[in-house]
């Protein structure tokens, strides 16, 4: 079985050796993610080049997603590098403290002084700390810890219930973004927008400077949540950013957020990532615990079209074997999916030629023994709609444009193929499709396909055509 669900893998110290590099792509990653809180300019550069060699010499369509740091609202430096904390010990956030010690420290957000009020709660270090805001004065916050333990350098501060007014995109991430654009990023991650706003903004910024890429908005402030139609009008996907949302919300209501999020986005029509945690005993461990085995395929049957990994492969002992285990996850949770496809069509209408053609062979694929979808597509967005829900059948994107193919790499079920055309002519372009096909071990002769085009041939937004076929009637 091929698998339908898409793995994104972050770089890192751990994955940055050419030869870690192609044993991760060839164990099954799908995406690599460039992390913009780590690393300069140059180096990002000089790994996306890299992958990409390496994919070229694999035969392989890899994505790259450019993830912002985004406003990331951190505590400064302490003169030992670290403090431990008890309950009941009071502790000041002082925007004028260079160096920190036991009884205050620095913030590198000035703002935060602004943003708080007393009696509310923060919540350090992904929320392994927790204070209570007893006075707010022009320079310091006054607080008592309530929860205690380590806090080091540059931790991460989060006010439950979220508030803090950072804008999304700092100008660091103006600048990075600008890189990603330079190296042709196929996707940029916003790091905590809090309403459409911040996403056409970001957009802008990348058209700007020339780009080209799918925006994708990392669902992790509370405002977010209330705000998520808005910010899916506006994206092309979403990223269930667990980390920073469970500090924000609570972590007992991530889980229900998370099947919401994903819901909506494929009603929506864009793609969704599941990320934060998913196999983090992998850092340190060869095979994963029960539990994030659970975790990864309740991600899959919540119907997300890729899930992620972060420190686990920049940063773990087990960069492959994370990628080869999360592979098995997800293709076994693959497998067990239910198929619903008449309810799902139910009160839905299509005021597309193209979309409807593309629900149209989702519908007879599922009434019918089809061995797969192939879609002769340029954009790509053909492909987009048939992956929004669940057929059981491998969709084959076959396009010579390699932009469209790396951004199909994140699509559920999609799995793109380089198909250049030698004819423009309808039927010799169908032959040729079913060779290309046949020649790459997807299907076989005899095998009933249905193939999507759009005629005239090569033109974007173009599919009006559906066709049932034999493989091998016409060669």
């Amino acid at each position: 079985m091929i698998r339908a669900t898409k793995i994104v893998a972050t770089l890192g110290p751990a994955s940055s050796s050419p030869e870690t590099l192609e044993r991760m792509l060839a164990a099954g990653t799908n995406v690599v993610r460039v992390n913009f809180s780590h690393g300069s300019a140059a180096e990002h550069t000089a790994t996306v080049r890299l992958v990409r060699e390496i994919a070229q010499r694999l035969g392989r369509d890899i994505g790259v997603l450019a993830d912002l740091q985004g406003p990331k609202i951190r505590v400064g430096k302490f003169a030992d590098g670290r403090i431990t904390l008890a309950v009941g010990d009071r502790f000041t956030f002082d925007i004028e403290c260079e160096l920190g010690d036991q009884q205050r420290v620095g913030l590198d957000y000035k703002e935060l002084v602004d943003d708080v009020r007393v009696g509310d709660t923060l919540l350090l270090n992904d929320g392994r700390l927790i204070m209570r805001v007893d006075r707010v004065g022009r320079t310091t916050i006054e607080c008592t810890v309530t929860q205690g333990g380590v806090l080091s350098d540059r931790k991460g501060i989060n006010r439950q219930g979220g508030g803090l007014t950072a804008p999304a995109l700092t100008a660091k991430d103006m600048d990075d973004l600008k890189t990603a654009v330079a190296f042709e990023a196929d996707f940029i991650a916003v790091s905590f927008p809090k309403n459409a706003p911040d996403m056409y903004m970001a957009r802008e910024l990348m058209r700007a400077a020339g780009g080209h890429c799918l925006m994708i908005a990392k669902i992790e402030r509370f405002e977010a949540i209330g705000n998520l139609e808005e910010i899916l009008k506006a994206s092309d996907g979403i990223m269930v950013a667990r980390g920073d949302l469970a500090v924000e919300v609570g972590d007992a209501a991530v889980p229900a957020l998370q099947k919401r999020m994903i819901r909506m986005a494929r009603e929506f029509n864009k793609f969704a990532i599941t990320a934060t945690q998913m196999m983090e005993s992998m850092i340190e461990s060869p095979v994963p615990t029960r539990a994030e085995v659970s975790d990864v395929a309740n991600a899959v049957l919540d119907g997300t079209d890729a899930v992620m990994l972060s420190a686990e492969t920049a940063a773990g002992k087990y960069p492959v074997e994370t990628i080869e285990s999360m592979a098995r996850i997800c293709t076994e949770a693959d497998r067990s999916q239910s198929v619903k496809l008449d309810s799902e069509f139910l009160n839905r209408t299509f005021s597309r030629i193209d979309q409807s053609i593309a629900m149209s062979a989702l519908f007879v694929a599922h009434h019918l023994s089809i061995k797969a979808i192939v879609a002769l597509t340029q954009s790509g967005s053909t492909a987009l709609w048939m992956s929004r829900f669940d057929s059981g059948v491998p969709i084959y994107a076959l396009t010579p444009e390699e932009r469209s193919r790396r951004r199909m790499t994140l699509y559920r079920e999609v799995h793109p193929v380089l198909l250049q055309y030698k004819s423009v002519e309808g039927a010799a372009l169908l032959i040729e499709a079913e060779e290309r096909l046949v020649a790459a071990g997807l299907v076989s002769k005899g095998d009933r396909i249905i193939i999507t085009i759009g005629e005239p041939i090569g033109k974007s937004g173009g599919t009006n055509t559906m066709k049932i076929v034999t493989v091998g009637e016409h060669c």
